[in-house]
């Protein structure tokens, strides 16, 4: 829809509903501006609610990193290409991650099975009169190396062919950022750049890092502050977990670069990972299926630039997230003037 804009609205300005039409919906705003905007711009009153729900929990979510937005980047109201816009962040903007989930590219529509009748084929017809019986003709005989014949040849012993993986439908990794406004929302995670050093970033070995924590200080010897670090890294992308691997990096005074004193593998990870200082040091912990499959929740102690794993238990995963529910229609929230306007169209034509 291309039109001259009539106005521009804020996140969070209310307008009056006039009239619907298919996907778009005519608005009034509060300075009295009336046109067209798009649906999917616009949340109903259970939204908004359901919003401030979301950033209420998402603020109590420990943080799993600083990222940088890419380029100019929308920010949904839920992990879908097609739920409706909160925010538009600018490119270079700060957000705080604090989750992560996949979600279909395109929603899958299950297919029917259809049964298809061929039709029977109609009998020849019948002639009329008897038919004479003709007599019939003797096989001709075998062959004498009829044996060797019926041999199978090498070049028909071929293997069979390999069945066909399902095909799975693509899927985003998203992850739930909120803003230093404290509004929370769902981006794309590819867009999102986390603010790991380069000096530490050179050893993800093309891994996406999903989260870090920055684990205690120190200097080199050129007096700038170096961080010891942790992180979870992924392979790929679009797995039902958030990390396959953590590892914990710190700066070696002697060689004057970093190195690894902690890293472990083909772990299935879950979001949140923890950092707390304690008494003896500083601990975190990690959420990890054991062998078994059963969640357990892995703390270790990083002290004298090592980590030492202090205890397993079992534990279970957050509860979900509350979800912003989508809206079926703005038909019910239009004032009067849409059927003033829809009876002058029908009856003056304008």
């Amino acid at each position: 829809m291309q039109a001259p804009a009539t106005a521009t609205l804020k996140h969070g300005e209310r307008v009056e509903i006039l009239e619907t039409r298919r996907r778009f919906v005519r608005v009034r705003a509060a300075n009295g501006a009336v046109g067209w905007t798009d649906s999917e711009l616009l949340l109903t009153q259970t939204q908004i609610d359901d919003l401030k729900a979301l950033s209420q929990q998402a603020a109590a979510i420990p943080s799993q990193g600083t990222g940088t937005v890419f380029d100019a980047l929308n920010m949904h109201t839920a992990p879908s290409r097609t739920s409706p816009n909160i925010l538009q962040l600018k490119a270079g903007e700060k957000i705080t991650v604090v989750a992560h989930k996949i979600s279909p590219r395109i929603a899958t529509v299950p297919v029917k099975s259809v049964t298809i009748e061929r039709p029977k084929p109609e009998p020849p017809p019948k002639k009329k009169g008897k038919t004479p019986d003709l007599p019939l003709a003797s096989p001709p005989p075998l062959p004498e190396d009829w044996r060797e014949l019926s041999r199978p040849r090498v070049a028909d012993l071929t293997e069979p062919e390999p069945v066909a993986a399902p095909r799975v439908a693509p899927a985003d990794d998203w992850f739930l950022v909120r803003t230093a406004d404290g509004v929370a929302g769902w981006v794309l995670m590819r867009q999102v750049l986390m603010q790991v050093p380069d000096d530490v970033a050179q050893y993800a070995e093309r891994q996406l890092i999903t989260s870090y924590h920055a684990l205690g200080e120190t200097t080199d010897a050129k007096g700038e502050l170096k961080n010891h670090w942790l992180w979870t890294t992924s392979v790929k992308g679009s797995r039902p977990y958030d990390f396959d691997s953590y590892r914990v990096f710190v700066w070696a005074a002697k060689r004057q670069r970093y190195e690894t004193v902690a890293i472990d593998r083909n772990l299935k990870g879950y979001f949140p990972v923890e950092k707390t200082m304690g008494p003896d040091g500083i601990t975190f912990s990690l959420l990890v299926e054991d062998k078994d499959g059963q969640l357990q929740k892995r703390t270790y102690l990083f002290k004298d630039l090592h980590a030492k794993l202090i205890s397993k238990v079992p534990t279970s995963l957050p509860k979900p997230l509350p979800e912003v529910r989508p809206a079926t229609s703005f038909d019910a929230l239009a004032s009067d003037e849409s059927w003033i306007v829809g009876l002058r169209k029908k009856w003056f034509g304008r």
